[in-house]
């Protein structure tokens, strides 16, 4: 895992979104198309603000969501969907963007999903690390083993805490208690990962994650070190914890 550290949240999402345009960017030169997974969340609002600017042919792009919070409707303020949507694709002539639609027959919503994201391989993952160092909505003791791309989880409280401590819902009693998350073995199939992760409510998560002394699924990012192509970003706050050998 490379680590690079930026000035602020704003530094950390130009140096992330450069990042990402310029693995898109090889991905399109190699084959002529790039397939990306992008994450939700006050994390990567820098990233995604700074990626839409970047120049990337992204009518050859084509994109999957990350996770989503079952039967809570799209244009409820907490839906990743409409996070997407009103962020990222209604601003860019996308090839495809595969969003996870939870409303319906979620069975068959995670069939699709499956067949579809095991089609070609992903060339880039925007992976996010939570306050409870989950990646996605694996939270701790996340599932290591399943190779199913995309499965139902519980949230945690520390999850729903995070949710409603950033403003997206008004308590833990109205946070969906399931959701619709990829897996952790297939954020490892993405060749590149770039996890922006700012803020001081971070740094504590971050700590654990690089100076934990094993890889477990107690804190599910750790996973993220064994990645042979991983960078995480992080500012001056998320990173205010780590010991210096460690960077």
């Amino acid at each position: 895992m490379e680590i690079i550290k930026c000035q602020d949240a704003v530094d950390l999402g130009v140096k992330s979104a450069e990042k990402s345009a310029q693995i898109i960017n090889e991905a399109i030169n190699e084959k002529g198309s790039a397939r990306i997974v992008l994450s939700t969340g006050k994390s990567q609002l820098e990233t995604l603000n700074h990626m839409i600017s970047q120049p990337i042919q992204w009518e050859k792009v084509e994109m999957f969501h990350l996770d989503e919070y079952i039967n809570l409707p799209e244009n409820h303020p907490a839906s990743f969907r409409k996070y997407l949507k009103e962020r990222f694709t209604s601003k860019l002539p996308l090839k495809k963007a595969h969003f996870i639609d939870s409303e319906g027959n979620v069975g068959e919503m995670i069939k699709q999903l499956n067949e579809e994201i095991s089609k070609e391989s992903i060339d880039l993952g925007i992976i996010g690390i939570g306050e409870n160092c989950h990646i996605a909505f694996n939270d701790p003791p996340a599932d290591f083993q399943t190779k199913e791309p995309f499965i139902i989880v519980n949230l945690d409280q520390a999850c729903k805490e995070q949710q409603v401590g950033e403003g997206w819902f008004s308590s833990i009693d109205v946070v969906p208690p399931q959701a619709i998350t990829m897996s952790v073995h297939q954020i490892l199939q993405c060749r590149c990962i770039v996890s922006p992760v700012p803020f001081l409510v971070k740094a504590e998560a971050i700590k654990n994650v690089l100076e934990s002394e094993k890889i477990t699924n107690q804190i599910p990012a750790t996973i993220l070190r064994s990645h042979p192509n991983c960078t995480l970003y992080l500012d001056q706050d998320s990173g205010s914890l780590i010991k210096e050998k460690v960077l």
